[in-house]
């Protein structure tokens, strides 16, 4: 089984259909076991209540949708040990500690941190964090 950590960018293209949606799927299957920092809870949801305010989603969908991802096999993390390594990476590297919350969380696991979030991924490419990285694509 492959350990890796995704956040809210990959997880709502298995629920809703976006650019790369076929990738994300594919770790849904039994290969890969996910990890996420608790923060991927209410980001995911706000995605999906954004995407029901656009009128992308009825609300019954926003609904169904929230209630299978409460179903989802995820393990989720404290972010009380990812902080002052996500503090530190979004000082270096000028990205948000948000978005460092995953990355954090995916060294300290010592595996890849998959993600969708073009703006992180291009800032990191070609650092030596890049071991950690995975483009959704790239799935």
């Amino acid at each position: 089984m492959t350990i890796v950590v995704a956040d809210a960018s990959v997880a709502v293209k298995w629920y809703a259909p976006e650019v790369h949606t076929l990738e994300a799927e594919k770790l849904l299957n039994n290969t890969y076991e996910i990890h996420a920092p608790e923060l991927m809870l209410p980001e995911f949801g706000n995605i999906i209540w954004k995407k029901r305010r656009k009128g992308d989603l009825t609300a019954h969908e926003a609904t169904r949708i929230i209630k299978a991802f409460g179903n989802q096999s995820i393990r989720f993390h404290s972010h009380t040990s990812l902080l002052q390594s996500a503090f530190a990476g979004a000082s270096l590297s000028n990205q948000t500690v948000y978005d460092w919350t995953y990355m954090a969380l995916a060294v300290s696991l010592s595996c890849q941190f998959v993600t969708a979030d073009n703006r992180f991924y291009k800032a990191l490419e070609n650092t030596k964090l890049k071991k950690h990285l995975l483009w959704v694509a790239d799935i």
